[in-house]
């Protein structure tokens, strides 16, 4: 264990039909770092993870969305899965939740169908990003520069598109919360 993020208070937003993975490989990175992590969802229940074709594990949750105050957290991280990123975007609170970290430019990391909520919360436009192949042209659609790529990073943004690439995200995502906030401004892209 490490103590690279030290002190970092962390957000990992999912609901049903999460990508296992997608989850726990994050998780318990972010832990490894030394963070402490909140799983939020729509309710207090715990959330039912799909490993890649049957359900999966159950989850605690430790924050209901409605109760969630993201100026407590220093960044977010949303996993994939189809299911999980399509329910949550039709979520007003957590559209709102999501919003609020690009407001006050606070890192977030999110991986394979996630960047549907990204979509979804306008906050893509004119940013680097990946994902599940599939969200290509919603991405392009809201104003994004999509390329297929492992991972990248664009002020503080951090995208992947699959859980092969859950190492370079992870490593990524770490870096990223390390650093901690991210100017508006345009700044260089980094790609794998």
């Amino acid at each position: 264990m490490s103590d690279k993020l030290k002190g970092k208070h962390v957000a990992i937003l999912a609901t049903d039909g999460v990508e296992q993975s997608e989850l726990n490989e994050p998780l318990e990175a972010l832990r490894a770092a030394g963070a402490s992590v909140d799983l939020i969802s729509l309710d207090r229940n715990g959330i039912k993870a799909w490993n890649e074709k049957n359900w999966g594990d159950t989850f605690d949750v430790d924050v209901e969305i409605g109760s969630a105050n993201p100026d407590q957290y220093d960044a977010l991280v949303l996993p994939g899965g189809v299911m999980n990123p399509d329910r949550l975007r039709m979520d007003q609170q957590a559209v709102e939740f999501v919003r609020s970290f690009f407001d006050r430019d606070k890192p977030v990391a999110a991986i394979c169908h996630a960047p549907w909520l990204l979509v979804e919360a306008d906050v893509v436009q004119g940013r680097q990003v990946t994902s599940w192949p599939s969200l290509r042209t919603d991405l392009r659609n809201a104003g994004a520069d999509w390329v297929d790529q492992e991972v990248v990073t664009d002020r503080g943004l951090v995208t992947s598109r699959k859980p092969a690439d859950l190492p370079a995200f992870c490593e990524r995502m770490i870096e990223e919360i390390a650093e901690g906030r991210h100017s508006r401004a345009k700044s260089a892209k980094r790609t794998a």
